[in-house]
Protein backbone atom coordinates (compact mmCIF):
# COMPACT_ATOMS: atom_id res chain seq x y z
CA UNK A 1 0.00 0.00 0.00
CA UNK A 2 1.25 3.48 -0.96
CA UNK A 3 -0.62 6.48 0.47
CA UNK A 4 -3.44 4.12 1.30
CA UNK A 5 -3.74 2.93 -2.31
CA UNK A 6 -3.05 -0.49 -3.77
CA UNK A 7 -0.30 -1.06 -6.32
CA UNK A 8 -2.94 -1.56 -9.01
CA UNK A 9 -4.52 1.80 -8.20
CA UNK A 10 -1.13 3.50 -8.35
CA UNK A 11 -0.35 1.91 -11.73
CA UNK A 12 -3.70 3.03 -13.15
CA UNK A 13 -3.14 6.54 -11.78
CA UNK A 14 0.34 6.72 -13.33
CA UNK A 15 -0.97 5.56 -16.70
CA UNK A 16 -3.79 8.09 -16.53
CA UNK A 17 -1.35 10.85 -15.59
CA UNK A 18 0.95 9.98 -18.50
CA UNK A 19 -1.87 9.99 -21.03
CA UNK A 20 -3.53 13.12 -19.64
CA UNK A 21 -0.24 15.03 -19.63
CA UNK A 22 0.43 14.03 -23.25
CA UNK A 23 -2.93 15.51 -24.16
CA UNK A 24 -2.05 18.69 -22.27
CA UNK A 25 1.25 19.02 -24.09
CA UNK A 26 -0.42 18.61 -27.47
CA UNK A 27 -3.78 20.31 -26.99
CA UNK A 28 -2.93 22.86 -24.29
CA UNK A 29 -5.65 21.54 -22.01
CA UNK A 30 -7.34 18.33 -20.99
CA UNK A 31 -5.15 17.03 -18.19
CA UNK A 32 -7.64 17.70 -15.41
CA UNK A 33 -10.66 16.77 -17.51
CA UNK A 34 -9.13 13.34 -18.16
CA UNK A 35 -7.40 12.80 -14.83
CA UNK A 36 -9.93 13.91 -12.20
CA UNK A 37 -12.68 11.39 -13.11
CA UNK A 38 -10.14 8.53 -13.01
CA UNK A 39 -8.57 9.61 -9.72
CA UNK A 40 -12.03 10.20 -8.28
CA UNK A 41 -12.73 6.48 -8.45
CA UNK A 42 -9.75 5.65 -6.21
CA UNK A 43 -9.81 8.61 -3.83
CA UNK A 44 -12.57 11.02 -2.72
CA UNK A 45 -13.45 13.61 -5.41
CA UNK A 46 -12.24 16.42 -3.16
CA UNK A 47 -8.76 14.87 -2.99
CA UNK A 48 -8.77 14.13 -6.73
CA UNK A 49 -9.43 17.79 -7.51
CA UNK A 50 -6.65 18.98 -5.19
CA UNK A 51 -4.17 16.45 -6.65
CA UNK A 52 -5.03 17.67 -10.15
CA UNK A 53 -4.45 21.27 -9.07
CA UNK A 54 -1.06 20.39 -7.58
CA UNK A 55 -0.05 18.65 -10.80
CA UNK A 56 -1.30 21.57 -12.86
CA UNK A 57 0.80 23.93 -10.75
CA UNK A 58 3.93 21.81 -11.05
CA UNK A 59 3.72 21.25 -14.80
CA UNK A 60 2.63 24.85 -15.37
CA UNK A 61 6.04 26.01 -14.18
CA UNK A 62 7.63 24.19 -17.14
CA UNK A 63 8.19 26.74 -19.92
CA UNK A 64 6.11 29.34 -18.09
CA UNK A 65 7.93 32.41 -19.45
CA UNK A 66 7.53 31.31 -23.05
CA UNK A 67 3.85 30.47 -22.62
CA UNK A 68 2.98 33.79 -21.00
CA UNK A 69 4.80 35.71 -23.73
CA UNK A 70 2.79 33.95 -26.45
CA UNK A 71 -0.64 34.41 -24.81
CA UNK A 72 -3.51 36.65 -25.84
CA UNK A 73 -4.25 39.57 -23.52
CA UNK A 74 -7.65 38.08 -22.63
CA UNK A 75 -5.84 35.22 -20.90
CA UNK A 76 -4.67 37.52 -18.12
CA UNK A 77 -8.15 38.94 -17.50
CA UNK A 78 -9.67 35.47 -17.40
CA UNK A 79 -6.86 34.26 -15.12
CA UNK A 80 -7.41 37.06 -12.59
CA UNK A 81 -11.19 36.52 -12.44
CA UNK A 82 -10.80 32.76 -12.24
CA UNK A 83 -8.41 33.01 -9.31
CA UNK A 84 -10.88 35.22 -7.45
CA UNK A 85 -13.76 32.78 -8.07
CA UNK A 86 -11.90 29.55 -7.26
CA UNK A 87 -12.53 29.65 -3.47
CA UNK A 88 -16.27 29.61 -4.14
CA UNK A 89 -15.89 26.37 -6.09
CA UNK A 90 -13.79 24.77 -3.34
CA UNK A 91 -16.42 25.76 -0.76
CA UNK A 92 -19.22 24.25 -2.88
CA UNK A 93 -17.24 21.02 -3.31
CA UNK A 94 -16.73 20.72 0.45
CA UNK A 95 -20.52 20.82 0.90
CA UNK A 96 -21.37 18.33 -1.86
CA UNK A 97 -21.94 14.61 -1.36
CA UNK A 98 -19.14 12.59 -3.07
CA UNK A 99 -21.58 10.65 -5.27
CA UNK A 100 -23.23 13.85 -6.44
CA UNK A 101 -19.83 15.43 -7.01
CA UNK A 102 -18.82 12.52 -9.28
CA UNK A 103 -22.04 12.97 -11.28
CA UNK A 104 -21.56 16.71 -11.64
CA UNK A 105 -17.91 16.31 -12.69
CA UNK A 106 -18.95 13.83 -15.39
CA UNK A 107 -21.67 16.20 -16.63
CA UNK A 108 -19.15 19.06 -16.72
CA UNK A 109 -16.91 17.02 -19.01
CA UNK A 110 -19.88 16.28 -21.27
CA UNK A 111 -20.97 19.93 -21.38
CA UNK A 112 -17.53 21.06 -22.47
CA UNK A 113 -17.69 18.72 -25.46
CA UNK A 114 -21.13 19.98 -26.49
CA UNK A 115 -19.95 23.60 -26.36
CA UNK A 116 -17.05 22.91 -28.72
CA UNK A 117 -19.45 21.35 -31.24
CA UNK A 118 -21.37 24.62 -31.58
CA UNK A 119 -20.70 26.64 -34.76
CA UNK A 120 -17.52 28.72 -34.81
CA UNK A 121 -17.62 32.46 -34.37
CA UNK A 122 -17.29 34.64 -37.48
CA UNK A 123 -13.79 35.56 -38.65
CA UNK A 124 -12.15 38.36 -36.64
CA UNK A 125 -14.73 37.93 -33.85
CA UNK A 126 -13.56 39.54 -30.61
CA UNK A 127 -15.24 38.52 -27.33
CA UNK A 128 -16.65 41.40 -25.30
CA UNK A 129 -16.06 42.13 -21.60
CA UNK A 130 -19.19 40.24 -20.55
CA UNK A 131 -18.18 37.02 -22.32
CA UNK A 132 -14.61 37.28 -21.10
CA UNK A 133 -15.74 37.99 -17.54
CA UNK A 134 -18.25 35.13 -17.50
CA UNK A 135 -15.57 32.78 -18.82
CA UNK A 136 -13.17 33.75 -16.04
CA UNK A 137 -15.69 33.47 -13.21
CA UNK A 138 -17.11 30.15 -14.43
CA UNK A 139 -13.63 28.76 -14.95
CA UNK A 140 -12.69 29.67 -11.39
CA UNK A 141 -15.76 28.03 -9.87
CA UNK A 142 -15.14 24.85 -11.86
CA UNK A 143 -11.47 24.89 -10.84
CA UNK A 144 -12.43 24.75 -7.18
CA UNK A 145 -15.32 22.35 -7.59
CA UNK A 146 -14.06 19.93 -10.21
CA UNK A 147 -10.40 20.78 -10.85
CA UNK A 148 -11.54 21.52 -14.41
CA UNK A 149 -11.08 25.13 -15.50
CA UNK A 150 -11.29 24.08 -19.15
CA UNK A 151 -15.01 23.75 -20.01
CA UNK A 152 -15.63 27.51 -20.38
CA UNK A 153 -12.07 28.37 -21.49
CA UNK A 154 -11.66 25.84 -24.30
CA UNK A 155 -14.74 26.95 -26.29
CA UNK A 156 -13.76 30.60 -25.71
CA UNK A 157 -10.58 30.06 -27.74
CA UNK A 158 -11.33 26.99 -29.84
CA UNK A 159 -14.46 28.39 -31.48
CA UNK A 160 -12.57 31.44 -32.75
CA UNK A 161 -10.42 31.76 -35.87
CA UNK A 162 -7.08 32.14 -34.10
CA UNK A 163 -3.89 30.14 -34.47
CA UNK A 164 -3.39 26.94 -32.45
CA UNK A 165 -0.21 28.46 -31.00
CA UNK A 166 -2.09 31.47 -29.61
CA UNK A 167 -5.00 29.40 -28.31
CA UNK A 168 -2.74 26.80 -26.71
CA UNK A 169 -0.48 29.34 -24.96
CA UNK A 170 -3.47 31.37 -23.70
CA UNK A 171 -5.17 28.30 -22.26
CA UNK A 172 -1.97 27.12 -20.59
CA UNK A 173 -1.50 30.55 -18.97
CA UNK A 174 -5.02 30.43 -17.56
CA UNK A 175 -4.65 26.87 -16.31
CA UNK A 176 -1.44 27.75 -14.52
CA UNK A 177 -3.25 30.55 -12.71
CA UNK A 178 -6.23 28.38 -11.81
CA UNK A 179 -3.94 25.66 -10.47
CA UNK A 180 -2.31 28.17 -8.13
CA UNK A 181 -5.73 29.38 -7.02
CA UNK A 182 -6.99 25.84 -6.52
CA UNK A 183 -4.08 24.84 -4.31
CA UNK A 184 -4.17 28.03 -2.24
CA UNK A 185 -7.95 27.88 -1.80
CA UNK A 186 -7.85 24.25 -0.70
CA UNK A 187 -5.15 25.09 1.85
CA UNK A 188 -6.94 28.21 3.11
CA UNK A 189 -10.29 26.45 3.48
CA UNK A 190 -8.79 23.40 5.16
CA UNK A 191 -9.80 21.03 2.36
CA UNK A 192 -6.25 19.92 1.54
CA UNK A 193 -4.14 17.43 3.52
CA UNK A 194 -0.56 16.12 3.20
CA UNK A 195 -1.79 13.25 1.00
CA UNK A 196 -2.54 15.37 -2.08
CA UNK A 197 0.94 16.89 -2.62
CA UNK A 198 2.49 13.52 -1.78
CA UNK A 199 0.30 11.78 -4.36
CA UNK A 200 1.04 14.55 -6.88
CA UNK A 201 4.77 14.00 -6.32
CA UNK A 202 4.35 10.30 -7.12
CA UNK A 203 2.50 11.11 -10.35
CA UNK A 204 4.60 14.09 -11.47
CA UNK A 205 7.36 12.14 -13.31
CA UNK A 206 4.66 10.57 -15.51
CA UNK A 207 3.11 14.01 -16.05
CA UNK A 208 6.48 15.52 -16.97
CA UNK A 209 7.17 12.77 -19.50
CA UNK A 210 3.71 12.89 -21.03
CA UNK A 211 3.76 16.67 -21.35
CA UNK A 212 7.16 16.56 -23.08
CA UNK A 213 5.94 13.96 -25.58
CA UNK A 214 2.81 16.00 -26.26
CA UNK A 215 4.84 19.16 -26.81
CA UNK A 216 6.98 17.34 -29.36
CA UNK A 217 3.88 16.18 -31.21
CA UNK A 218 2.33 19.68 -31.23
CA UNK A 219 4.90 21.05 -33.64
CA UNK A 220 4.23 18.27 -36.15
CA UNK A 221 0.46 18.51 -36.67
CA UNK A 222 -1.58 20.86 -38.85
CA UNK A 223 -4.20 23.34 -37.66
CA UNK A 224 -7.04 21.08 -38.82
CA UNK A 225 -5.58 18.00 -37.14
CA UNK A 226 -4.99 19.94 -33.91
CA UNK A 227 -8.57 21.23 -33.77
CA UNK A 228 -9.95 17.78 -34.54
CA UNK A 229 -7.78 16.26 -31.83
CA UNK A 230 -8.82 18.80 -29.19
CA UNK A 231 -12.49 18.26 -29.96
CA UNK A 232 -11.98 14.51 -29.81
CA UNK A 233 -10.25 14.80 -26.45
CA UNK A 234 -13.28 16.48 -24.95
CA UNK A 235 -15.61 13.89 -26.45
CA UNK A 236 -13.60 10.93 -25.17
CA UNK A 237 -13.27 12.54 -21.74
CA UNK A 238 -17.02 12.99 -21.52
CA UNK A 239 -17.73 9.41 -22.57
CA UNK A 240 -15.09 8.01 -20.20
CA UNK A 241 -16.33 10.07 -17.27
CA UNK A 242 -19.92 8.94 -17.77
CA UNK A 243 -18.93 5.31 -18.29
CA UNK A 244 -16.76 5.23 -15.17
CA UNK A 245 -19.57 6.89 -13.23
CA UNK A 246 -21.96 4.07 -14.22
CA UNK A 247 -19.34 1.46 -13.25
CA UNK A 248 -18.65 3.02 -9.82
Amino acid sequence: MILGLTEAQIIVALAAALGAAFVRGLAGFGMAILLVPVLGLAIPPTEAVVVANWLGLLIGLVGLKKIIGASERSAFTISALAMLATPLGVWLLSLTDPALARLLIALIALASFVLVLLPKKPAHYAPGPAETGATGITSGILTGFAGMPGPPVVPYYLRREISPQLARASMMTIFMATSIAGVLSALALGVATWREPAFAAVLFPAVLLGNWLGHLAFGKVSDAVWRTFTGGVLGLAAIAALWKLLQA
